[in-house]
């Protein structure tokens, strides 16, 4: 290796960051290959005649990064060679949905190829969520986070006195807060967030006028879940209901024998409901959009083939933002645009 690294004495630059920038020159450039071995640490600082703790620190910072590995009583090997020279981004969301994929899609799409996203899933377990981030702890340049956790008892939380202390762990000019505001977070960081509450409330506030010609609303919110849901969904249904003294009832989830009317307008959280809820409409011989309204909550491309009215966050918006503010370096709260889509099922 010695004969690609050469150590300016006249630059500016630390002679450990000109170490650093050296090795990842040449993993990328391909002089230097996946599990190559490189000089020890007491070699490097004798070729060069550099103190023993320069060259420590800048095998530290790699190590660090994940670039190389020390093995006991071996030496240190190279560990990664793909994309060292990108912006590498670790990706990590709550569960594997068509929704969650869309925004996933449009920040991929978006921050181009001179990036690398992993993406990981974690499917609201804490311990997970912890182990993921203790194991790439200081190997990406970015960490983009969606923060849904479930209870034992199946209930959603957005966040864990674990996965705050977590969160703080990692430098606030490399974190970003995605979908879920996460507020004991300080700092100056990014986070595009959707306002649960309140968006479902003033969406439903501008389908007003069609929902109004409905005798009573229905929310199917499952109460304990695999996938749990923000309760602050709930509470914006509850109030809109409230405020305009509309008869409401919650459900766990649309059951099979459902007891149908005309006049009934249904708010369906998750896709197995409404695929439930629509075939009993239809064996019913009710006239979904008029005897039947349906409201779906998350938009889909399959919704919009089915005509379903849907109330929904705009992923694409929010996968492309997240994309913009890291790749001009932005830091700040962006609200993410939320929607009442009308079509044909009100």
């Amino acid at each position: 290796m010695f004969k690609y690294i050469k150590i300016d004495e006249n630059s500016r630059v630390p002679k450990y960051r000109q170490i650093v920038d050296a090795i990842i020159y040449n993993i990328s450039a391909g002089n230097v290959k996946m599990d190559d071995k490189i000089p020890s640490i007491n070699m490097f600082s004798e070729e060069y005649l550099l103190s023993r703790d320069t060259v420590e620190k800048a095998y530290n910072i790699l190590k660090e990064r994940k670039v190389i590995v020390s093995i006991r009583g071996k030496g240190y090997y190279i560990a990664r060679t793909k994309l060292i020279s990108k912006v590498n981004i670790l990706f990590l969301i709550n569960k594997l949905s068509s929704y969650k994929m869309r925004i996933y899609n449009s920040f991929v799409n978006s921050i181009g190829s001179t990036s690398h996203t992993d993406l990981h899933i974690y499917h609201c377990e804490e311990e997970l969520f912890l182990n993921l981030l203790e194991k790439n702890k200081n190997a990406y340049d970015y960490y983009v986070i969606m923060p849904h956790f479930k209870t034992e008892k199946l209930k959603h939380v957005s966040f864990t006195p674990e996965v705050v202390k977590a969160l703080d762990g990692i430098p606030k000019n490399k974190l970003v807060i995605m979908d879920n505001p996460v507020a004991e977070i300080k700092g100056a960081f990014v986070e595009i967030y959707q306002d649960f509450e309140n968006d479902i409330y003033n969406s439903l506030q501008e389908g007003f006028a069609k929902i109004s010609k409905y005798e009573k609303l229905f929310m199917a919110y499952p109460e304990n879940s695999v996938y749990p849901y923000p309760k602050r969904i709930l509470h914006g249904f509850r109030k809109f209901c409230v405020e305009h003294d509309i008869d409401f009832e919650v459900l766990d989830e649309i059951y099979d024998d459902m007891i149908l009317k005309k006049g009934d307008l249904f708010i369906i959280i998750t896709e197995s409901d409404l695929v439930n809820l629509v075939n009993q409409i239809r064996n019913q011989e009710f006239e979904l959009g008029s005897d039947i309204g349906v409201i779906s909550y998350n938009d889909t491309p399959l919704k919009q083939l089915l005509g379903i009215t849907c109330i929904s966050t705009d992923f694409k918006a929010m996968g492309e933002t997240a994309a913009r503010m890291i790749m001009e370096k932005e830091e700040g709260k962006v609200k993410n645009p939320f929607n009442f889509i009308d079509r044909n099922s009100i």
